[in-house]
């Protein structure tokens, strides 16, 4: 009987949390470090007296910080429910007053009180001058936080929320909150610094005054003069999304409904543009068409005219993102052309209809999911496309240049730039719906359980005829273009000096040997390794995110599941420039300061590559059967048991793609980044668009070709480890047959 309570009122979980919290409160800096998370110079310089690095518990001690004590009463409270049973009525009640009286106390003095002293009036005139300030939290007042959030789950799930599941509570508590803060937050910071005026009052007309100017809505192209940059940015976006549409849907038609022999070769192009910075094209088009450029100078001596700049501007810019973002329509589309059922064509045909007919009116219109997802990829990567504009724009201003240069320019100006991430989002978010709409309730399923073992038919000679000339044409663009990459890294000045040399990796990346070790003397060395590390560090958190996320959705029900879903999806709408300028509003003051620190690099990648992870693993997940969960749970292990030893390791394809691609795209970002990096944290792709500012075109293109060849190798990992999994026999048969 003794053995049976003690085991009834053990509550391992409950202890841990119980202990971080102590820790945090009484071990742990309370605040943030100088030099960072990251740095553990605080063990040598004063701890744990100095005010700089003391704990809560010491600063308390010393008569400093005295609203950090309430935080005591919520510590002490669950030390009661440690030897109760999880039946008594006084364990959850326990736990949900601790976690509501902690982390609640935590956010309202973290919002009141900041490095000025009190935030608001009103506290100053009741309290009077606090004579004090904060910061925002280190590591004791993050680990005491999430200690009172899963104390407050923990209690929660003990009064029967999702049948007690303590795993799945917490998940769904602790995503919630995550994307609350890291997501919802900042977007909110953003939209009320729309209304700041300068001396620190909210006025609607300030906002509108911003909303309307003429810089922004200005129609002067249809007269001749320049149209304000929202039209600029809508009216390339548009163009974009139904060019890269087009162009994807030819390469996919070509790869599954014709019998072209080099298909690998096309596919090849499609991994291209994700592991190729995002302004590395337009700078080999400017290699290409530029004043001095190869086409520019061949066609001006022989026709004898005098070279332009026509490729500044809309022209370059839409070349350009149409070249990076093809290929990502066609991985899109490729999937849905590939799935259209060959049984209903064949019955279409079976019908006396022809192969015009049948692919008119049954394979298109089964396409049209595609068709919508990847004009809204187009629409959304052109709208967020920061380099490429930033590159070729010339005199054609965009939103996300204007953001930017409203942040780091000489007007600095926080309110414009949050108007402008305002209209930039009011597009995305737009189109997001329009899509939504435009696709409607109907059903497009066409896979089901039983046996399709049919061939696609091909396509029907008046349509292949054009789309195989379009594609081809644009593939051997493309290749040209990426030809003049990594020609153009090894030349000396392009244009001017076309001798070969390695001057550009060497100034770059050189390496001297020495009696100490070696040193990295190359100018480029501190970002590239900057960069590694960062994106090494949230490649495995961003997909461990997603995939607990991905569990949740698919094989739990709560209240809520669908806003929760669309919170976790939202950060896919929003383009990476409205991240970089609501991070910065948001964290570059208490209570969570982290601006020009790693951490705030890791946190965005982490929030803009989650719905990889989290589509990765529901297209996974969706094909376990559920009886393997609940076989599980019958032979007596709990839901975090069953997610860690039956679903983790069904799952190795997905979390790999999520890692890689996470690997990738933190690699390669620009457009959240070029607000984020600081000094210190310098990452490659805000390095070479600092060389390109600066005319040094032969650096950072062998800088980016450098990236280039590390991608590859990423990738060529992720093919060695996950290709076999990937492929469906109806594929190989297909492929067998058409050959």
């Amino acid at each position: 009987m003794r053995n049976a309570t003690s085991e009834r009122t053990t509550h391992p979980v409950l202890t841990f949390w119980v202990i971080a919290g102590w820790v945090g409160f009484c071990l742990l800096p309370w605040y943030m470090l100088e030099d960072g998370l990251l740095s553990f110079e605080w063990l040598r310089d004063g701890y744990p007296f100095d005010e700089d690095y003391a704990p809560a518990a010491f600063l308390i001690a010393q008569g400093k910080k005295l609203w950090l004590a309430p935080l005591l009463v919520a510590l002490i409270l669950p030390l009661f429910a440690l030897r109760r049973p999880k039946s008594d009525p006084w364990f959850a009640r326990l736990l949900i007053l601790s976690g509501a009286i902690g982390f609640g106390w935590l956010i309202a003095q973290g919002f009141s009180i900041g490095i000025r002293g009190f935030n608001f009036d009103w506290l100053e005139a009741v309290f009077g001058d606090l004579g004090d300030r904060q910061f925002g939290m280190g590591y004791g007042g993050m680990i005491t936080a999430s200690a009172f959030l899963f104390l407050l789950t923990q209690g929660v799930a003990a009064r029967g929320a999702i049948n007690g599941d303590v795993f799945v509570v917490s998940a769904i508590g602790g995503v919630i909150t995550i994307v609350a803060v890291f997501v919802f937050f900042p977007i909110a910071k953003m939209l009320f610094a729309a209304f700041v005026t300068e001396d620190g009052a909210y006025s609607i007309a300030v906002f509108a005054d911003k909303l309307f100017d003429d810089r922004l809505w200005s129609l002067g192209c249809f007269a001749g003069a320049k149209c304000g940059a929202a039209w600029n940015s809508l009216f390339l976006a548009i163009t974009v999304g139904f060019l890269t549409t087009a162009l994807g849907l030819c390469f996919a038609l070509i790869v599954t409904r014709s019998g072209f022999r080099y298909k690998r070769a096309i596919r090849a192009l499609t991994v291209l543009p994700i592991i190729t910075p995002p302004f590395v094209i337009g700078l080999a088009l400017i290699l290409l068409f530029g004043l001095s450029g190869s086409v520019t100078v061949f066609f001006a001596e022989m026709f004898g005219v005098q070279p332009t700049r026509w490729l500044y501007g809309m022209p370059g810019v839409m070349i350009a993102q149409t070249l990076a973002y093809t290929p990502i329509a066609f991985l899109v589309l490729i999937g849905v052309v590939e799935g259209v059922s060959p049984s209903m064509e064949e019955a279409s045909q079976t019908l006396r209809a022809n192969r015009w007919q049948t692919f008119r009116t049954v394979s298109l219109p089964l396409m049209r999911p595609g068709l919508a997802n990847a004009f809204l990829l187009g629409f959304i990567e052109s709208m967020a496309d920061f380099g490429n504009p930033l590159v070729l724009g010339g005199n054609f201003d965009v939103l996300s240049t204007e953001i930017f240069f409203a942040i780091v320019g000489a007007q600095y100006d926080q309110g414009r730039a949050a108007v402008l991430a305002m209209v930039l989002l009011f597009f995305t978010l737009s189109a997001f719906y329009a899509q939504r709409a435009w696709l409607g309730k109907k059903s497009y399923t066409t896979v089901s359980g039983k046996g399709d073992s049919g061939v696609h038919p091909l396509m029907p000679t008046g349509l292949a005829v054009p789309v195989m000339v379009i594609a081809l044409g644009w593939a051997i663009f493309t290749a040209v273009v990426y030809g003049m990459i990594i020609y153009g890294s090894v030349v000396e000045l392009w244009g001017v000096n076309n001798s070969l040399t390695f001057k550009h990796y060497i100034t770059a990346f050189s390496v001297r040997f020495e009696e100490e070790g070696i040193r990295w003397t190359g100018a480029a060395w501190d970002s590239f390794w900057t960069t590694i590390t960062i994106a090494a560090i949230a490649a495995p958190l961003t997909a461990a995110v997603g995939l607990v996320t991905a569990y949740l959705l698919t094989r739990q029900n709560f209240a809520g599941k669908n806003a929760f879903e669309f919170g976790t999806m939202l950060s896919f709408a929003i383009p990476g420039t409205v991240i970089g300028v609501s991070y910065i509003l948001a964290f570059n003051v208490p209570p969570i300061e982290i601006t020009g620190t790693g951490v705030i690099l890791v946190i965005s990648f982490i929030f803009r590559n989650m719905p990889v992870g989290v589509r990765a693993g529901i297209a996974s997940m969706s094909q376990l059967d559920k009886s393997l969960d609940e076989s599980s749970l019958t032979l007596g292990a709990n839901s975090w048991q069953t997610f860690r030893r039956v679903i983790l390791p069904l799952l190795r394809p997905a979390i790999l793609a999520a890692l890689v691609y996470s690997f990738v795209r933190a690699m390669t970002a620009i457009s959240a980044v070029i607000f984020l990096v600081s000094a210190e944290y310098d990452m490659a792709t805000s390095y070479i668009i600092g060389r390109v500012e600066n005319n040094d075109y032969g650096l950072a293109i062998a800088y980016s070709t450098t990236l280039i060849f590390v991608m590859l190798t990423a990738v060529g990992m992720l093919q060695l480890l996950v290709g076999r999994v990937q492929i469906g026999r109806r594929t190989q048969q297909v492929a067998e047959k058409s050959t």
